[in-house]
C-alpha cells in the first residue's frame, strides 16, 4: 500500500455488511480469497455507487472513439476495461490509494484487496456523510460547465461569422479594390467631362448668345426690308418709274439680298455646328448620367461595405464582451476550484484531526485495555491467592477444630480421670483417716 493510504483496514465482516447495505451481495470467503472477477465488480459498484458511471454510459464515448479506428472489434473490449480502469483509478486516487493498478484488479492480494475495500467503504460512508455539500458543489460545477458550454457555443459560432464575413472580405476584396480603381478613374473621367462640359457650356452660351444677336439682327434685317420694301412700294406708288434708276435699285436689292442670303446660309451653318455640338453635349450628359448611375451604385455597395464593416466591428465588440465574460467564468471556476480545493483541504484536515483523535482514541483504549488486562491478571492471581489463603485458612479452622475436637476431648479424658483419681483420693484419703483416726475435711 502506500504510504499515504490512511484508512483503517476494516474486518471482513464489516466489509461484507457494507457491501451488503449497498445492495452488493459479497461472502467472507469471497473477501478473503479475492478473484479478478468478483474485485472488477466490487470496484465498478463502488464507482457506480458514488458517481453513477457504469459499462452502459461509457459505451457511447467507446463507440464514438472506435468509429475513428479501423478495427473496432479489436479494440472494444481493451478500450472498455481501460476506461472503467481510468474511473476505479480516480475513485482510488479521491480515497488516498495512490498506487492503485490494473494489478490490483487482474492479480488481486487478499490483505490489500481488504485494505482497498476498507479505504472505498470509508470514502463512500464520507460521501454520503457530506451529501449535501458534495450535491451543492456538482450542481454548482454542473451549472458552471453547462455555462461554460454555452458560451464556448457562442464563442465558436462568432468565431465562425467572423470567418465568413473574413472570407466573405477576402472574396470582395479583389471586387472592392476593383472597384475603388474604377470608382477613381470614374472620378477623373466625371471631373475631365465637368471641365469639358463647362467648356462646352461656355460655348454653347456664347454660341446661343451669337445666335440670339444673329436673331435680333436677322429680324432687324428683316424689319428694315420690310420698311424698305414698303418705302419702295409707297415710293413706286408716288413716283414715275425709272428704268434706269429701277436697275440700279433691284441690282443693289439683288446684291443686298445675295449678302442676306450668305448672312443667313452662314448662321444656317453656324446654327447646324450647335446643333451638332448640343447633340455631343446630350451623348455627353448621357454618359455623365450613367456615370452617376455607377457612383450611386458604388455609394450604395460602399454604404452596404460600411454596414458590413460596422457590423463586423459590433460581432468584435461582442466577441471581445463574450471573451470577458468567458474569462470571468474561468475566474469564477477557478474561484469554485479554489473553494472546492480548500474544502478539500479543510475535509483533509478535519479527517486527519478526526483520524488522530480517532488514533488517540484507539491508543488509549489499548492503553486501558493493557492496564485492564494487567488488572485482570492482578484481579486473577489475587484471587487465587485468596483462594489459597481461603482454603489454607479453611483448612487450620478444619485442623483448628479437629485440634479442638481432640483436645476436647483429650480434655474430658483428662477432666475425667482428674475426677476419677480426686475421687479415688479422696476415698484413700478417707480410709486412712478412718485407719489412723484422723479427722479429714474434705475440700
Amino acid at each position: 500500500m502506500s504510504s499515504a493510504f490512511w484508512f483503517p483496514s476494516l474486518p471482513v465482516s464489516e466489509v461484507v455488511d457494507a457491501f451488503t447495505g449497498w445492495g452488493y451481495s459479497v461472502s467472507p470467503e469471497q473477501v478473503a480469497r479475492p478473484t479478478s472477477d468478483f474485485v472488477l465488480g466490487v470496484y465498478s459498484a463502488c464507482v457506480e455507487q458514488l458517481t453513477g458511471i457504469t459499462l452502459d454510459t461509457l459505451q457511447e464515448p467507446i463507440e464514438q472513439a472506435l468509429a475513428t479506428t479501423d478495427n473496432p472489434d479489436v479494440y472494444s473490449q481493451a478500450l472498455a476495461h481501460n476506461l472503467l480502469l481510468y474511473h476505479i483509478q480516480r475513485f482510488a486516487n479521491a480515497a488516498k490509494i495512490l498506487d492503485f493498478s490494473a494489478k490490483d484488479i487482474y492479480f488481486p492480494d487478499p490483505d490489500r484487496t481488504r485494505s482497498i475495500f476498507s479505504a472505498f467503504i470509508n470514502f463512500i460512508k464520507f460521501s454520503e456523510q457530506s451529501e449535501a455539500f458534495i450535491t451543492r458543489l456538482r450542481n454548482q460545477s454542473t451549472a458552471i460547465i453547462k455555462e461554460r458550454q454555452a458560451v464556448l457555443e457562442e464563442t465558436a459560432e462568432l468565431e465562425q461569422r467572423m470567418t465568413e464575413f473574413k472570407i466573405r472580405r477576402a472574396e470582395d476584396e479583389p471586387k472592392c479594390e476593383a472597384l475603388r480603381q474604377e470608382n477613381a478613374a470614374l472620378m477623373e473621367q466625371v471631373i475631365a467631362y465637368k471641365d469639358h462640359q463647362l467648356g462646352f457650356l461656355q460655348d454653347v452660351e456664347s454660341l446661343k448668345q451669337e445666335k440670339a444677336a444673329l436673331v435680333a439682327e436677322k429680324e432687324k434685317v428683316t424689319s428694315e426690308m420690310a420698311v424698305v420694301s414698303e418705302n419702295i412700294n409707297r415710293t413706286r406708288s408716288r413716283i414715275v418709274q425709272s428704268p434706269e434708276r429701277i436697275k440700279r435699285n433691284i441690282s443693289s436689292m439683288g446684291h443686298t439680298a445675295a449678302e442676306d442670303k450668305r448672312t443667313v446660309a452662314a448662321n444656317e451653318a453656324k446654327t447646324r455646328d450647335l446643333q451638332t455640338k448640343i447633340a455631343a453635349l446630350l451623348n455627353i450628359e448621357k454618359d455623365v448620367r450613367s456615370c452617376v448611375e455607377q457612383l450611386q451604385v458604388i455609394e450604395k455597395e460602399m454604404r452596404a461595405l460600411d454596414a458590413a464593416q460596422k457590423e463586423l466591428g459590433d460581432l468584435k465588440d461582442t466577441l471581445d464582451r463574450k471573451k470577458g465574460e468567458r474569462a470571468e467564468l474561468i475566474m469564477r471556476r477557478e474561484r469554485v476550484h479554489k473553494q472546492f480545493s480548500n474544502a478539500q483541504e479543510k475535509l483533509e484536515r478535519a479527517q486527519r484531526h478526526a483520524e488522530d483523535k480517532r488514533i488517540a482514541s484507539q491508543q488509549t483504549i489499548e492503553r486501558l485495555q493493557r492496564e485492564y488486562e494487567e488488572m485482570a491478571v492482578e484481579r486473577r492471581d489475587n484471587d487465587r491467592q485468596v483462594e489459597e489463603l481461603r482454603a489454607e485458612a479453611d483448612e487450620i479452622e478444619r485442623k483448628m477444630a479437629e485440634h479442638m475436637k481432640t483436645s476436647q476431648a483429650e480434655l474430658n479424658e483428662l477432666l475425667a480421670e482428674y475426677w476419677k483419681l480426686r475421687h479415688e483420693t479422696e476415698v484413700y484419703m478417707e480410709t486412712l483417716a478412718n485407719k489412723l483416726g484422723m479427722q479429714v475435711r474434705s475440700t
